[in-house]
């Protein structure tokens, strides 16, 4: 491997004068600069990218923090963050929190090692001083909890009330809200969004709670539905959860939509692997990646943002969970 030094050498500078050419910073004649190029070129040196993120403060990467990968819609926020990256020239770094705030607070640290130039964190972190102390740019997505940072977004409260709303109007008589895990900012917006529906349409109700992990869905939906032979319509939380609630339906002979009808929220791809497919309130994951790394990348080079909190719209999808 060539190295800067052989570089130099070649060239007849000092090694300091290939580094300012490199990093395009402090003075070089004309005649130098041509002759390092050359050089760079002839020699097909590539600069180690470690030795420059030390020397610049800067790397050209992207931290983009999930709390938990296996869930359908993460990978593809993190595909569209991926996308937009690259087009503008950062490269992305993904990082899976399994919901844990050590293992979240293990990452940044090893994000300023290595510099990275800002970061995307969709976990939900009990901690925000450890983001907003950071003095990287850091935009939020997702599960912002109650944050001053820059920040993306879908409007889960409305999504929420149009699914509850969908339920009663197709003849659920007995609904039912299996909701995430408490302290999870969308879960407790889709909560809120139920609760105020049911409540302006009178309507009886049951709250249950489940992980949005499918092995813990299922589990839930298990015991739920041994508890509850009477509800004939759920709305839950995510579509993971849904999934879990339809493979436990199907399992006991419940059928479904004719017995019960059940929407989930996401919108990933998940809900149209399975059969029947998955009837769900539909955020726009890649859009949600897309904004929050062109709005961050914006924050790294210095320019000010028309606005630093978007709300994305949600649209439900009506597929064979639900009558037609």
């Amino acid at each position: 491997m060539v190295t800067i030094k052989q570089v130099a050498k070649e060239a007849g500078v000092s090694v300091a004068t290939v580094s300012r050419v490199l990093n395009n910073n402090g003075y070089v004649s004309q005649e130098a600069l041509t002759n390092v190029k050359s050089v760079i070129e002839k020699l097909n040196y590539k600069p180690n990218s470690v030795a420059r993120s030390l020397y610049n403060k800067t790397s050209n990467m992207i931290g983009l923090i999930v709390p938990d990968i296996t869930n359908p819609f993460f990978p593809e926020l993190a595909r569209a963050v991926e996308d937009v990256a690259m087009i503008y020239g950062f490269k992305v770094v993904l990082c899976n929190s399994d919901q844990e705030p050590e293992k979240e607070k293990k990452y940044i640290d090893l994000f300023k090692q290595q510099y990275v130039d800002g970061i995307i964190m969709t976990a939900h972190s009990y901690e925000s001083e450890i983001y907003t102390d950071l003095n990287i740019p850091v935009v939020a997505l997702d599960r912002i909890g109650n944050t001053t940072l820059p920040a993306v977004v879908s409007n889960n409260y409305t999504g929420a009330r149009k699914a509850t709303d969908l339920l009663l109007q197709k003849g659920v008589e007995n609904i039912a809200h299996i909701r995430g895990p408490r302290g999870v900012a969308p879960a407790e917006d889709r909560y809120r969004g139920f609760i105020d529906e049911v409540n302006k349409k009178n309507a009886d109700y049951i709250i249950e709670e489940s992980s949005f992990q499918l092995e813990g869905a299922e589990k839930k939906a298990r015991e739920f539905l041994r508890a509850h032979t009477d509800v004939d319509g759920i709305f839950c939380s995510n579509d993971v959860i849904a999934v879990g609630v339809l493979k436990e339906a199907l399992k006991k002979g419940i059928k479904v939509p004719e017995e019960l009808q059940i929407i989930g929220f996401d919108g990933s791809f998940f809900g149209k692997m399975i059969y029947p497919e998955l009837t769900t309130v539909s955020q726009p994951i890649y859009d949600m990646g897309a904004m929050a790394t062109r709005l961050l990348i914006k924050i790294i080079e210095g320019n000010k943002p028309e606005k630093i909190f978007y709300e994305m719209p949600t649209t439900i999808i009506e597929r064979s969970t639900t009558r037609k």
